[in-house]
């Protein structure tokens, strides 16, 4: 299956114009600026394959039983971030970014209890059954992606629970404010930071990592910036967004760059449908607005 997806990838390079790669290609001129243009290519690159690898891996742990995807971890690295956090009498959020093969890890994780997790189904029914049925071998209970699984889970916490959220995706306006996401002031989901306002539980971050024994390695992250708990959701979610920066920083290559995180920014709007001369020129004022910014986040804070 790992051979057939770095074919699959090997024949997506090959192609030329594809939107996957002029997606990531934007995303990496965004989020990494001081990178040449060969190194964008080299890194996009070697984020198509790892997508390629976590899809497959993915589809192989829905259809096995957990204890397949638990046999796959060969390391927990510091292990004890999670264990202090998961013994918290506030309950426990996971904080999980599209990094790695955060599907393996759901098995690991489940060992610990029974967490509370938002689920969306698929597009198509035959895929969202497979998925579910996948999902729903492990003891997870799995709410649905509005206000009622927002309850269930914020009910989660003050029982002592846990939950886990993959909180870098881009919500409605209503749900998240504009704030630095690598720098590019972005609309940015608040509902992980109001849970840890109003709970006061535990955050830790969680990855789950391909390593050169072609296992997998869990890194536990511990997520302890008094800002995350911050009242004010624009300071709270920048807090956030710098933790998950720190996260993909340290393993960029694996995190899901086709993903078109930025496509709500102020003034430049979809950078996806820009032109090359808006999104340019964009990247130009990349220096002034962070600038800007700062001074702004240390007004809020005062």
């Amino acid at each position: 299956m790992r051979a057939f997806a770095l074919f699959m990838v090997w024949i997506i390079i090959l192609i030329p114009n594809l939107r996957i790669k002029r997606t990531i290609q934007i995303n990496l001129q965004l989020a990494f600026p001081e990178l040449s243009k060969k190194q964008r290519y080299v890194l996009t690159k070697q984020t198509l394959k790892n997508q390629g690898l976590s899809a497959i891996e993915s589809v192989k742990c829905w259809a096995m039983q957990p204890k397949w995807s638990i046999d796959r971890i060969d390391n927990v690295i510091n292990q004890e971030v999670f264990d202090e956090a998961h013994a918290n009498p506030n309950g426990m959020l996971a904080i999980v970014p599209h990094l790695g093969t955060w599907e393996i890890m759901n098995a690991w994780l489940n060992q610990f209890g029974s967490p509370t997790i938002m689920y969306k189904p698929a597009s198509r029914e035959i895929t969202d059954d497979f998925i579910l049925q996948g999902r729903q071998r492990l003891n997870a209970t799995l709410v649905p992606t509005d206000a009622s699984g927002v309850m269930a889970i914020f009910k989660t916490l003050k029982s002592g629970g846990f939950s886990i959220i993959l909180p870098d995706h881009v919500p409605k306006p209503s749900g998240g404010v504009i704030v630095p996401f690598f720098g590019i002031e972005t609309l940015s989901s608040t509902l992980a930071p109001k849970l840890a306002n109003k709970t006061k539980c535990a955050l830790v971050g969680l990855t789950c990592l391909r390593n050169d024994n072609d296992g997998f390695d869990i890194y536990c992250t511990k997520l302890d910036d008094p800002d995350l708990y911050d009242r004010n959701m624009k300071v709270a979610t920048y807090a956030l967004n710098k933790a998950m920066e720190d996260m993909i920083r340290f393993c960029p290559s694996h995190y899901m760059w086709s993903y078109r995180r930025f496509k709500r920014i102020p003034n430049l709007g979809n950078p996806y449908n820009a032109s090359e001369v808006q999104l340019s020129q964009f990247l130009k004022q990349r220096v002034s607005v962070n600038s800007q910014h700062s001074m702004n986040i240390e007004k809020l804070e005062k």
